[in-house]
């Protein structure tokens, strides 16, 4: 256990406590220091506070560092697609249809799972049931995500994450023509009013959220764009992309029910065929967080979603001409 201690200066005050001392405590994560405010290892002048505290001008915070609990999650041998691995961390490529680590009843059959069985030691800084856990992909996206086999290394990412300093690429297929080549997505996102599993861009408490997106190419009934999330929001371009008008193919809950009532071409079937949301991330790029060299990580388009896209390229072709 370590023990730190920091006074609030005035251009700090009105940040909740939890956001503070994540940007305060050098290698502290934010899910981390909640855990600590939760134990009661964090006092405000004295007294333990809620992590959405306000801090004002002068406070004085004393925070009792405490190691991580040990992990509680049962490993399982799950085949595992690994695109790198070392000492530090491990780099995946995650396969669709995979939660990342257990919660909501959820036990087993996580990525989480599977990295224990196959890496044994991961970090626990971020909890005992999301050992190595920096980031996340939504159960239906597939692609490339980085995990943490040490404290130290977990929260050199996190940092990365947090200072938006990491680069990722996603390839997303997209329902109707989108017009314009490239653009920038900037509606704040937040928990929906109403239905408190969505996010909604209409949140009277949204956060800034920015997503830049490219076109591929232009197929019937769909785009295939890259996007380039600056923000990591919950569910952002997912998000993003229904509030322009243009949700992901297969996305059942921003916007797919709309487009689910008619099969009535050709394309519109294809499309229909997609079991999931069409959104895979294809690149991965950070510094390594011992040695602060470059790293850079690719996954291509899945099995799934190359044929969607492949039979819609068929659909676009022209006719060879019959010989006569």
């Amino acid at each position: 256990m370590r023990r730190a201690e920091y006074t609030v200066a005035p251009e700090l005050i009105g940040t909740r406590l939890d956001r503070f001392l994540a940007g305060m405590a050098d290698g502290l994560t934010r899910a981390r220091v909640r855990r600590l405010i939760e134990q009661g290892h964090v006092l405000v002048d004295g007294v333990v506070r809620k992590a959405a505290m306000p801090v004002r001008a002068g406070m004085r915070i004393e925070v009792n560092i405490v190691d991580p609990e040990p992990l509680e999650v049962e490993a399982e041998d799950i085949p595992l697609d690994v695109l790198y691995m070392d000492d530090d961390i491990v780099v995946v490529d995650k396969p669709a249809g995979m939660v990342v680590h257990p919660g909501s009843g959820r036990r087993t059959g996580t990525l989480v799972n599977a990295l224990l069985y196959r890496f044994h030691a991961l970090s626990a800084a971020a909890g005992a049931e999301r050992p190595g856990i920096v980031h996340r992909l939504d159960k239906d996206t597939s692609g490339v995500m980085v995990v943490a086999r040490t404290v130290e290394a977990h929260e050199g990412l996190a940092r990365q994450f947090r200072m938006r300093t990491i680069e990722k690429r996603y390839l997303g297929l997209a329902r109707g023509r989108v017009a314009r080549t490239r653009g920038e997505l900037t509606w704040s996102v937040g928990r929906h009013q109403r239905e408190r599993t969505r996010m909604s861009v209409a949140s009277r408490r949204g956060r800034a959220a920015h997503t830049e997106y490219v076109v591929v190419e232009r197929l019937p009934g769909a785009t295939l764009l890259e996007l380039r999330p600056r923000t990591g929001r919950t569910h952002q371009l997912r998000v993003h992309l229904s509030a322009l008008g243009h949700p992901l193919v297969g996305d059942r809950i921003y916007g797919e029910r709309r487009n689910a009532r008619r099969a009535r071409s050709e394309a519109d079937r294809v499309l229909a065929s997609c079991g999931r949301q069409a959104l895979h991330a294809t690149m991965l790029g950070f510094a390594h967080p011992r040695d602060g060299r470059a790293m850079r990580f690719e996954a291509p388009l899945p099995p799934d979603l190359r044929a969607v896209v492949g039979a819609l390229r068929e659909l676009a072709a022209p006719e060879k001409p019959h010989a006569g």
